[in-house]
């Protein structure tokens, strides 16, 4: 089973770093502000995963984990713009799931796959608590942004909407 794969990958690669974390059991949920209810915390601390299509050329064609606040969006003419490309948007649920190796709602702020570059939101990394669903749609993680930013290496970039007043 995958997820039960990546699940295993994560929990793996935090104790073998030597990361301060908590799991956080819950009832299966994915959408973000739901599941930022049942841990307890702001919308704001979770991390919101998106993996994105970007077209750079006729030819050539990336994927991205956009990883932004859980109350903001992706800004997909940031990420246009940042990689120089002509077009930026989802990624189709079979390729997304394929290579985030997670089912939508359960993407982890990582990627385990080197076809899939990471971009995460400066407000991410700059959480003192970040939350997120850990592979699983039953069981979430937290921990810091400053060890998150340590550990996947993300590419950081503006690329959340601005925030909601």
């Amino acid at each position: 089973m995958p997820d039960r794969d990546t699940y295993q990958h994560l929990i793996s690669l935090l104790d073998s770093s030597r990361v301060d974390y908590r799991l956080i059991d819950h009832a299966p949920e994915g959408g973000t502000v739901a599941v930022s209810a049942l841990r307890g915390h702001p919308v704001a601390q979770a991390a919101k995963c998106i993996v994105l299509r970007v077209k750079v050329d006729r030819r050539t064609t990336r994927h991205v984990l956009a990883v932004v606040p859980g109350d903001r969006r992706v800004d997909l003419d940031a990420v246009r713009a940042l990689f120089s490309a002509r077009y930026a948007g989802f990624s189709d649920a079979e390729t997304a799931e394929r290579l985030a190796r997670a089912v939508p709602g359960a993407v982890l702020p990582f990627s385990f796959d080197p076809a899939l570059d990471v971009v995460a939101d400066p407000d991410v990394v700059a959480q003192p608590r970040l939350y997120f669903n850990a592979a699983r749609l039953d069981r979430s993680l937290v921990i810091s942004g400053v060890d998150y930013a340590r550990l996947a290496r993300p590419r950081v970039e503006h690329i959340a909407s601005p925030a909601p007043a």
